[in-house]
């Protein structure tokens, strides 16, 4: 059997990979560096009981599972990352149920408007602030700027449309999307480098 450094290090490792966090991305959400991460990983330190634990929550494991060297095929959960898919996914479609309600009360109380479709246009830039906020949070940062892409074109869909249902068509607002792509496109590639 390995000491128990090396097994909770080759673990946290090997989960790590699996959930496709780079060592800075694992110590963000730890609120650590990754230099203490990189020590954890080579066996060189081991993290205290509660941060073990913070460990265990974030890939949904045990702690029995950390301390283990040997793991049955069912240890290993894709229990968390599911649930957190889950969460993502209903919380993406309240956004559409509170939208689906605001139209339909809009429909009886203000008959006589024509644009409440609206309502629809707007969930969706909101669809990607809770998707880009819970992505953050659980899953692979990388996927961020793509979401940030979309939230802003859909955004610059949305303002353009409330304008024009008024008889404005300011079109000129996509002209603000080129630059703000080139500069996520930019920040994309600068952050890829300082993984």
């Amino acid at each position: 059997m390995q000491d128990l450094k090396s097994v909770i290090a080759k673990n946290i490792s090997d989960l790590r990979v699996a959930h496709g966090f780079t060592q800075l991305e694992l110590a963000e959400k730890l609120n650590y560096s990754d230099k203490a991460v990189s020590k954890w990983e080579r066996g060189e330190s081991l993290p205290d009981v509660t941060v073990l634990k913070q460990i265990a929550d974030l890939f949904g494991v045990t702690l029995d599972y950390l301390v283990n060297e040997e793991h049955a095929p069912e240890e290993i959960k894709t229990a968390a990352r599911f649930s957190h898919g889950f969460i993502t996914a209903a919380a993406i479609l309240a956004v559409w149920l509170v939208t689906t309600l605001v139209f339909v009360l809009l429909e009886l109380a203000l008959p006589e408007i024509n644009f409440h479709w609206l309502a629809f246009i707007w969930a969706v830039p909101l669809s990607f602030v809770v998707w880009l906020v819970l992505n953050s949070i659980w899953f692979n940062k990388r996927l961020n700027y793509t979401l940030i892409s979309f939230l802003m074109w859909s955004l610059l869909t949305a303002i353009y449309l409330s304008f024009f249902v008024n008889g404005l068509n300011y079109w000129l607002i996509f002209v603000i999307g080129a630059p703000a792509q080139v500069v996520i496109v930019v920040w994309s590639g600068i952050a890829k480098r300082h993984r």
